[in-house]
């Protein structure tokens, strides 16, 4: 009898030896596990952050350089219109400087002897001093020999712009530099001097050194070369460290974070001996409790809540990407002219479909879109998608731009090779004009009292796919009483039990009945067409519809004309004037006289120095009369000039002491209640208002 117990007690003391162990390594293998794709997760929070850090600091270096280069650009062209006028230089060059605070100093350099009386070398400039004040000097000299400078040189010889290699402007600045070059040629077209722009290099070191992810972290900045341009005293650590580097487009330079190990990773070290005094500890108490069921509860309790925080997240992430949407309508009451209505239905808790539409400018910029997949990940490419429509529209009016730099953007960071079905579209409320450009996304349909139907649409390809794509932009018009009803495919391949899609044709018959409902009106009847085809099917996609219509405003007139760039054309601006008048009702033939000479001010602006000499080029006058104002709209196809940019003029100085230039425009803002510009599909744009 006690040999059977003692058999007994050694087969539980072997059964417990060996749950133990197995305990032992499940846990040890557990731990590791967690260890690992802690580290990972980790890791790839720190990508995460050091990319958006860096692209964000990617795109302020981006800002600085392109406002650089446009100054530098204007200075070309207003060096190339004056070159028979060499004493004029220094006050252009003023002008450059005052307009861009970034700008340490500017300069024009010349070839060898271009203007003999000047010397061979002549290289005027203007130089921002400490105390905020310019000193204007001629640096060009045999000890200051710039013809073989890199900033002079490659511009030279390649005609084209060139951002330099840092170095130390003894000369100008007196400070670490980086120019930016542009060739200036003469009528005949060959190279006769190089504009030139530096920017010191203390704003990027503040702002580089302003980057701390993480307490020891820090950042760098390399040239096109190599050459070291910020670097702080800790890259001396010896630290096993992660380097994340981006490339900062057109200037070469490439930034590096670099952050140490250690820190990354110490959140994690920290859990790792927690967890294993806790595995100690869970191994002791397997030891004397041997009770499986136990440990199954306790895990059985970890999944619930798990699951728990999961659902939780998911019904916040849905109710974030919901606030992300137009959700009231009607949302522009006080109009008349345009009435909408939109409803997004994910499948899921959350989704990938979108649409968006505010008004700028009187112009209703709007779009949809449906992301590849369901879920979180097709949720969070929808918020960026949304959020890029967003801020890229609010400064661009060509929906083709439009989609063209959102698809650049996406395609750059699309690791995860989703993509994005999108149209956006841009409509004038004055006139109806609606511009639109199509990224893969399904045909949206036009609606009016008379006749249904497809709109005409290129497929292009989707967004986040290939970047540097092409996309076409169409257009049509709007006739007052006409909609349009934008939706995902969500809605025509709905399916029943049977397979059968809900399909484009039961669509167009659906909506043809529903064309002279109100817009909320027509989607709710389709939307609960929808739910009738699906019956007991569950949802298998995302439901998005967007519908609006355009209504009009009775009371706008437009008048048009056409005059050639000749200065013999100019009688036809006061008769044009007089009938606008005539129909605006303005009796004051003072006002109609003023609206006249600002309008002969622009128009003769635009005949002496829009074309070349001896090109006949078109030059076109719109007016748009609407209750309270008359709006002119005055366009060119020359080359690109933006007259608002020009300097307030001090009429209270003497003629000789005002810089020349900049009275037209100072009388044209002085007439007009607004006046602004725009550079749209290669035509210059000057659109002048008058409160009547």
């Amino acid at each position: 009898m006690e040999d059977i117990r003692k058999t007994l007690r050694r087969f539980y003391s072997r059964q417990g030896l060996l749950l133990v162990l197995a305990a032992a390594v499940l846990l040890e293998a557990n731990s590791l596990v967690q260890y690992y794709f802690a580290r990972k997760g980790l890791h790839e929070e720190a990508t995460r952050r050091a990319q958006s850090e860096m692209e964000k600091t990617r795109l302020s270096i981006q800002d600085v350089t392109n406002s650089v280069e446009l100054s530098v650009k204007n200075l070309g062209w207003l060096v190339e219109n004056m070159l028979d006028m060499p004493e004029n230089l220094f006050s252009v060059i003023r002008q450059t400087m005052d307009a861009n605070p970034y700008l340490t100093d500017a300069g024009v350099a010349f070839a060898p002897d271009y203007y003999p009386e000047m010397g061979r070398w002549f290289e005027p400039l203007v130089a921002r001093r400490p105390d905020g004040s310019f000193e204007a000097l001629q640096v060009g000299s045999e000890s200051h020999d710039y013809f073989d400078k890199d900033w002079f040189t490659v511009s030279f010889e390649t005609g084209e712009g060139h951002w330099s290699e840092p170095y130390y402007d003894e000369s100008g600045g007196r400070t670490t530099v980086v120019t930016f070059t542009l060739p200036v040629r003469d009528p005949d077209g060959n190279i006769v001097a190089v504009c030139a722009g530096d920017v010191s290099l203390d704003w990027l070191e503040e702002l580089i050194g302003n980057i701390r992810l993480y307490p020891n972290s820090f950042s760098t900045m390399v040239s096109r070369s190599g050459e070291v341009m910020i670097s702080p005293a800790e890259t001396l650590v010896t630290d096993d460290v992660v380097r994340f580097v981006e490339p900062i487009d057109k200037t070469g330079w490439k930034m590096s974070i670099v952050i140490p190990e250690r820190e990354i990773y110490a959140s994690v070290n920290r859990l790792g001996l927690i967890m294993t005094l806790l595995q100690l500890l869970g191994l002791v108490i397997l030891g004397i409790l041997l009770q499986r069921t136990a440990r199954n509860q306790v895990r059985l309790e970890e999944v619930e809540n798990k699951k728990e925080q999961i659902e939780n997240e998911l019904t916040i992430a849905r109710g974030i990407q919901m606030a992300m949407l137009p959700k009231i309508f009607p949302p522009y009451p006080e109009r008349d002219d345009i009435s909408m209505f939109g409803m997004l239905t994910p499948a899921k808790q959350v989704g990938g479909d979108l649409y968006d539409f505010f008004i700028r400018d009187e112009k209703l910029f709007f779009c949809i879109g449906d992301v590849s997949g369901k879920g979180v990940p097709a949720s969070l490419v929808m918020a960026v998608t949304r959020s890029l429509f967003r801020t890229i529209s609010a400064h661009e009016n060509d929906p083709a731009v439009i989609v063209q730099n959102m698809n650049d953007s996406m395609s750059e960071t699309n690791e995860t090779n989703m993509f994005v079905t999108f149209l956006a579209g841009a409509l004038d409320l004055t006139d109806g004009t609606l511009r639109y450009c199509n990224a893969g996304h399904n045909a949206p349909l036009i609606m009016s009292p008379h006749k249904t139907r497809f709109m005409d649409v290129v497929s292009n390809i989707p967004l986040g796919i290939v970047e540097g794509m092409f996309y076409q932009e169409q257009e049509t018009k709007l006739a007052a009483g006409e909609g349009i009803f934008l939706y995902t495919d969500g809605l025509t391949e709905a399916e029943n039990v049977r397979k059968e899609l809900f399909g484009e044709d039961r669509l167009l018959s659906l909506a043809a009945e529903t064309a002279a409902l109100t817009v909320e009106e027509q989607v709710g009847r389709i939307s609960q067409a929808v739910k009738d085809h699906m019956g007991t099917e569950p949802q298998s996609d995302d439901l998005t519809m967007l519908s609006f219509k355009y209504q009009g405003d009775p009371h706008t007139f437009r008048y048009q004309l056409k005059l050639r760039n000749n200065l013999s054309e100019i009688p036809k601006i006061e008769t044009f004037v007089n009938e606008v008048a005539s129909v605006a009702g303005i009796q004051d033939h003072l006002t109609t006289s003023s609206i006249n000479l600002a309008l002969e001010e622009a128009i003769t602006n635009v005949i002496m120095y829009a074309y070349p000499s001896g090109i006949d080029g078109p030059v076109y006058l719109e007016a748009v009369i609407s209750e309270g104002k008359a709006t002119f709209i005055l366009s060119d196809t020359g080359k690109p000039f933006d007259p608002t940019k020009a300097e307030e003029v001090d009429v209270t100085l003497a003629a000789e002491d005002r810089p020349i230039g900049g009275l037209g425009i100072h009388l044209v803002r002085t007439i007009m209640d607004s006046v602004s510009y725009e550079y749209l599909s290669g035509k210059n744009i000057l659109m002048m208002t008058k409160n009547l």
